[in-house]
């Protein structure tokens, strides 16, 4: 089994595990390879099984980037802050390693999203997103962003922009933007307006497997970016479409729960006021 290693840069910590990890799974008879070190990073996918990624939800968002497309299951050791997506601590690491090694390590599928950039309604780009796609104002005025599903329009959305989210990144800027959270079994999009001018637009649940446009209306460019790596300016009129991809993130999953997860990480039950019982 071939094994793949992205690491945060500028992490020693990330450096020295890695190197613990290797040699845990060289004994098992598993290669090894080091994203820029073994192989360059836009040729690692092919070339491996599974992708052990050390840092952070930002590293592993990358790692997604690189190898969802080719059915490459991704196993995140958090070395960052919050990590929702990088679900295994560093106390956890050689068990899950050994774990995956063997086949002992569950794999979930997590539904990402395909975003195609219009312009005069003519196709100019693709990308997919694990977390999120987020349409924001450029300049100091309320975008203006009608928003279609299946061709029926839910709103134009006068906001200072629009986050269209996956079950995965409802813990990401959804949930920074008071969007609702989401079980990541879920296949389904949340759209939630960031400081809508109108008080009564609320975020919106809608199916994955739908087509849902959004047309920039503000007569001024704004600005659209996919999990906080890529940008593109969409000029007036351009528009962006995003549905399900066909194929999900494969990625392992811990012995904690999804809600233990949340407990932990966002300190449920811990507060004075709470209610017991």
């Amino acid at each position: 089994m071939r094994f793949g290693f992205l690491l945060k840069p500028g992490k020693p910590e990330a450096t020295l595990l890695a190197a613990e990890l290797a040699e845990v799974l060289r004994k098992r008879g598993c290669q090894v390879l080091v994203a820029e070190k073994d192989v360059p990073v836009d040729k690692l996918g092919p070339a491996i099984d599974a992708l052990i990624v050390l840092g952070g939800d930002g590293t592993f968002l990358h790692g997604a980037s690189l190898v969802a497309d080719h059915g490459v299951p991704l196993l995140g050791i958090n070395l960052g802050s919050l990590g929702f997506m990088t679900q295994f601590a560093r106390a956890e690491a050689h068990a899950a390693v050994e774990a995956a090694c063997d086949g002992r390590l569950p794999i979930d599928e997590r539904m990402r999203l395909e975003v195609t950039v219009l312009a005069d309604n003519q196709p100019q780009e693709r990308r997919s997103a694990l977390n999120e796609a987020v349409i924001l104002r450029s300049i100091s005025r309320l975008t203006e962003l009608r928003t279609e599903l299946g061709g029926d329009v839910i709103t134009t959305y006068k906001a200072d922009g629009l986050i269209i989210s996956t079950p995965t990144g409802s813990t990401a800027y959804n949930l920074a933007a008071l969007g609702p959270i989401l079980t990541p079994d879920l296949e389904a999009m949340v759209l939630t307006p960031i400081c809508s001018h109108t008080l009564t637009n609320r975020p919106v649940v809608v199916r994955a497997d739908a087509q849902l446009r959004v047309t920039n209306d503000s007569g001024v460019p704004v600005t659209l970016t996919i999990d906080g790596r890529w940008t593109r300016e969409l000029g007036p009129g351009h528009a962006i479409e995003a549905r399900k991809t066909p194929r999900p993130l494969r990625i392992f999953r811990p012995q904690s729960t999804f809600f233990a997860i949340l407990r932990r990480k966002l300190s449920w039950g811990e507060g004075r006021g709470e209610r017991q019982g």
